[in-house]
């Protein structure tokens, strides 16, 4: 799907339907976890090391954010022919696509992270409890 064009001055803008494909994709692409996953997938890696450097993830949330990148065709699942049977994660060229624009994202974040930290600081101040 392509992006919405810019409309001339007086015309209807686009909205964002409730049907449109994109939304369940950017949901389950673009959550906290599958951002992380595929930024630590640079090589084919197994479950405990992806577990080990995501600090904070719990088995039962790895395992579901893995499933869903690999049904999406985000990342491969390769079984290893170790003793026991070993399994390891790698980006398919389509995940690979979103290692760009993923890191332009997470570039601005921390960029933007000490305005933000203060903007929302300054809100919480004034905000009435």
């Amino acid at each position: 799907m392509s992006a919405p064009q810019a409309l001339p001055a007086g015309e209807q803008k686009v909205v964002l339907r409730s049907d449109c494909p994109s939304r369940p994709i950017l949901d389950q692409i673009a959550d906290k976890w599958s951002m992380m996953v595929m930024t630590v997938l640079e090589e084919p890696t197994r479950f405990n090391e992806i577990k080990r450097r995501l600090e904070g993830v719990t088995q039962r949330v790895l395992t579901q954010t893995l499933r869903r990148l690999e049904r999406n065709g985000m990342i491969a699942r390769t079984v290893l022919p170790t003793a026991p049977v070993g399994v390891e994660y790698s980006l398919t060229p389509l995940g690979e696509s979103l290692r760009e624009p993923f890191g332009q994202l997470y570039a601005w974040t921390i960029d933007h992270a000490d305005e933000i930290l203060a903007r929302q600081a300054d809100y919480d101040s004034r905000a009435v409890r």
